[in-house]
């Protein structure tokens, strides 16, 4: 039986599995006990234009209350350098990090934990994963959620990104 998961963006229904036990599955690997596992299949009524943000965009966010979170590997950090300001959580994490306890994810993560009404915005390096995390946060409950769909791609094309010294 498929269930609505009711979501705000760009009027997008995204629709998920129900696990037989309660919850909802992915077919990853099991998390921490009492972590919901998200499986969701998306059904776009448009194209999403006011989930994603622009270069421009993003630099004005930057400078208020927005969370910026990296969803690329982190050897990919490594290699290519991130956007100043941003957080790496790989998509893999993404699940699990967003449901985690604040202090964990501070100890994890080095930053304090969103809540469901924070600003975030989710990057990787050409816009497919940080798509995905939008979508994930979206099912979790995340109401104030873009993405930067140019991703470190472009934004290397207006500035360097900053790399580990």
């Amino acid at each position: 039986m498929w269930g609505y998961r009711g979501l705000s963006c760009a009027g997008r229904v995204l629709l998920g599995v129900p696990r037989a036990a309660g919850g909802w599955t992915s077919g990853r690997r099991p998390l921490q006990p009492g972590l919901r596992t998200v499986n969701v299949i998306f059904r776009n009524l448009d194209t999403a234009a006011d989930c994603s943000v622009s270069y421009k965009e993003l630099k004005g966010l930057l400078k208020s209350q927005t969370t910026l979170i990296d969803v690329r590997e982190k050897w990919e950090i490594g290699q290519f350098g991130k956007i100043p300001g941003s957080v790496n959580i790989p998509l893999g994490e993404v699940v699990e990090a967003l449901q985690m306890n604040p202090k964990d994810f501070k100890e994890r993560y080095n930053q304090d934990m969103p809540a469901k009404s924070d600003h975030l915005v989710f990057s990787c390096m050409a816009g497919v994963r940080s798509k995905k995390a939008l979508d994930i946060a979206m099912s979790l409950g995340f109401s104030r959620v873009q993405h930067y769909a140019g991703g470190l791609e472009e934004w290397a094309k207006y500035e360097p990104p900053e790399k580990k010294q």
